[in-house]
């Protein structure tokens, strides 16, 4: 017996799917996905789905596989971790693949999670429409009460025009955007009171993200992020908006380049939250946005929407998907050949002293990029480092359940103000 939803059914229901009807135009796909035993297909025609009979139609261009136990978690209503998402199944549930053309696929994945979100609401026993978002929706978080502007910082001899907000007062928090994003990200914490009461929140844009242009003169698509560009871009904005030993934090290539300044510079900084970090990342690399047939529009957000927990409100996972879609041409790729390639701290994480730096990691259940088991045995090298996972929690903490992880923030901030009054720092 098959795992999926009546096959009519479903093809049925992405037909009257207002989603999909939004993606309606001049572009045909077909795909079907398969657990082993049973397949399913469907079919684009004109951008709309195919009812009946999708025999007739094109064959499929892509399969996706799985294993039966393994569609049947995805399809559950809160679906276990790694198996939440189809890209997260690819990367971490033995037996999922795609067969087939992957151009095909990687251009069509927005259509492609659509029609799998209506097998789930399908298959948890509900009636056609599913809703526009398979998290569950909340009340959009309020505005923050921020203010912005511009300081100069040069970098290995370039000069940038850096863009940052910020919210609140008392000491210092130093919030650094994920890669491909920008500071609107921490855009939640800095409307908490419980947060900005007490501490400064400060958020700067990295060149070619958010509002921080490329400099003068610069190629389009030339964006290149490296270990030691990091480490001095940040150093440089400490310096030029005069921040005295702010708390950092950071997440995914933000929480990584954190462990860097946790060996570098000890003493430069109140605390250190590293948070969906760990020595080393592997095979998140992908060129795919960058191909010339690939909308990055759509692509992207695709390429992370499955690192944010199912539980995490819609509202937050839209507003990521939506940063994603605007970074400009390679900005992303070069974010993640920093990420994914250059960052490599398996010979020196060793190094740090937990303890002098005062480091943190956390690390979301659900991410599956760098899972809790990866910064766990890192945070395992590290003298002195305190490691918490965060349940319900998936790879953007502070962007996608603000409210939710200030719940695992507030303690550890509490516990650095108790060892400043301790034993303070000159």
């Amino acid at each position: 017996m098959s795992v999926f939803p009546d096959a009519v059914v479903w093809r049925a229901a992405c037909a009257a799917d207002p989603v999909l009807a939004v993606w309606v135009g001049d572009w045909a796909f077909a795909f079907a996905v398969a657990d082993g035993t049973y397949e399913t297909r469907f079919a684009f025609a004109a951008g709309a789905p195919v009812v009946a009979p999708v025999a007739a139609a094109a064959p499929p261009q892509a399969i996706l596989r799985a294993p039966a136990q393994a569609w049947a978690q995805f399809l559950q209503p809160v679906p276990p971790r790694h198996h939440h998402n189809f890209f997260a199944m690819l990367a971490r549930v033995p037996g999922t693949r795609v067969d087939g053309d992957l151009l095909a696929f990687y251009r069509h994945a927005h259509v492609v999670r659509r029609v799998l979100e209506i097998g789930r609401w399908l298959a948890c026993g509900n009636a056609a429409p599913a809703p526009v978002s398979a998290h569950p929706a909340g009340t959009p978080p309020p505005l923050p009460p921020a203010t912005g502007g511009y300081v100069p910082v040069t970098a290995q001899g370039v000069s940038h025009a850096i863009y940052f907000e910020q919210s609140g007062a008392g000491p210092d928090i130093l919030c650094l955007h994920t890669a491909g994003a920008d500071g609107r990200q921490f855009h939640g914490l800095m409307a908490d009171s419980r947060l900005t009461d007490r501490h400064r929140l400060v958020a700067f844009d990295l060149p070619w993200h958010g509002r921080s242009p490329p400099p003068p003169e610069a190629v389009p698509g030339s964006w290149r992020l490296d270990t030691e560009l990091y480490v001095a871009l940040i150093m440089g904005f400490v310096a030029s908006a005069r921040l005295r030993r702010p708390i950092v934090l950071g997440a995914s290539m933000s929480g990584e380049i954190c462990l860097e300044l946790a060996l570098r510079y000890p003493d430069a900084f109140a605390g250190i939250i590293a948070c969906e970090a760990c020595e080393k990342v592997e095979g998140r690399f992908t060129a795919w946005p960058s191909h010339p047939e690939i909308h990055q529009g759509y692509f992207i957000p695709e390429w992370i929407h499955g690192l944010a927990a199912p539980q995490s409100p819609a509202e937050c996972v839209a507003a990521i998907d939506w940063h994603y879609a605007q970074g400009g041409p390679g900005v992303f790729t070069g974010d993640l050949a920093f990420y994914a390639g250059d960052w490599d701290a398996r010979a020196r994480v060793h190094r740090i002293d937990g303890h002098r730096a005062r480091l943190y990691m956390l690390t979301g259940t659900y991410d599956y990029s760098c899972t809790t088991e990866m910064s766990a045995a890192t945070a395992a090298k590290i003298p002195g480092a305190t490691f918490r996972e965060m349940p319900g929690i998936g790879h953007f903490p502070f962007a996608e359940n603000p409210e939710l992880f200030a719940g695992y923030l507030i303690p550890i901030l509490n516990e650095l103000e108790t060892r400043r009054n301790v034993d303070p720092h000159p």
